[in-house]
């Protein structure tokens, strides 16, 4: 209803509903239907990383955008792009192993460290790999021509301006069974949460349903970032919010965290466009504006 254009309830549901060839119907099922479908994917896949990655890591502060695994996304999506390719599947499958190297390393600084799940340990390592990404993007586009710099510098700062549901129909395909594994995998995670011995002790191989949780976050969080750039914080806040409420189990936590992140990201988005209307303020700085503070009272909640 809100944007640029305001238009009545009744106009978007006649949009919805029928054939409404006017300028409001247009608007509402080209560009805001689209946009708010795309919102939702993006937010529920964020959450469902995000509460994956706490419940293997038992740790609550643990986030895609904090342990760097957007960061390598982004890097792999925009190597793709720079190389040439605009075919969704291959940034996203590029987005999707720049994610895992990420994990990959900031994984292996902590053990090195011996540290394991240390959280300020992970975060630190995060932060690095995430500079580091940064640099390399960086490098990436300095010889790319000046539009198509402003355009990945808006991409890197989250934005979903550019939602067409040519978008959604390649972005569902990635979310939707990824999050639906994490689902499935639910009591597995449940005993990782209880660490590797009690899981090993209940019959689960530890390690190898680590690898399969990390890796399906891992394609959670490159797919958001392919289709949306970077919007940090979303798979922090949703778990901790929706975890009491659901009651701990990790198959709850990850269908009201999907249906929270969802509702979180389109919120956002809706202040991203309207705030300071006609301009639009970046994605991934409201939810930065909203994640910064959280992540800073949950430390100190959990220290």
């Amino acid at each position: 209803m809100h944007g640029s254009v305001d238009i009545s309830a009744a106009a978007v549901w006649r949009a919805l509903t029928s054939e409404d060839s006017s300028t409001n119907g247009v608007i509402v099922r080209l560009i805001r239907a689209p946009r708010v479908v795309l919102a939702m994917l993006v937010g529920a896949g964020l959450a469902m990383s995000g509460t994956a990655l706490q419940g293997v890591l038992r740790n609550a502060l643990a986030d895609p955008y904090l342990l760097g695994v957007s960061g390598g996304a982004a890097v792999g999506a925009v190597l793709a792009v720079a190389l040439g390719t605009q075919a969704p599947a291959f940034v996203a499958l590029a987005g999707f192993a720049g994610a895992v190297a990420a994990v990959t390393a900031v994984l292996g600084v902590a053990r090195l460290a011996q540290a394991g799940a240390d959280v300020r340990v992970l975060v630190l390592s995060g932060l690095l790999v995430g500079a580091f990404a940064n640099a390399l993007v960086m490098v990436t586009l300095v010889a790319a021509p000046a539009d198509a710099v402003r355009g990945a510098l808006w991409w890197m700062m989250g934005s979903l301006g550019a939602a067409s549901w040519r978008d959604v129909l390649w972005t569902a395909p990635l979310i939707v069974p990824a999050g639906a594994l994490l689902i499935h995998w639910g009591r597995n995670i449940d005993l990782l949460a209880l660490g590797d011995e009690a899981a090993a002790g209940l019959g689960v191989n530890a390690e190898q349903a680590a690898r399969r949780v990390f890796l399906t976050a891992s394609l959670l969080a490159a797919a958001t970032v392919v289709a949306a750039g970077l919007v940090g914080f979303v798979g922090l806040i949703v778990p901790n919010l929706v975890r009491r409420m659901a009651g701990g189990r990790h198959r709850a936590t990850l269908v009201a965290s999907a249906l929270a992140g969802a509702a979180l990201v389109v919120v956002a988005d809706l202040v991203a466009r309207t705030v300071r209307a006609p301009l639009e303020i970046p994605l991934g700085a409201v939810t930065a504006l909203m994640g910064v503070p959280f992540f800073f009272a949950r430390m100190r909640t959990s220290s």
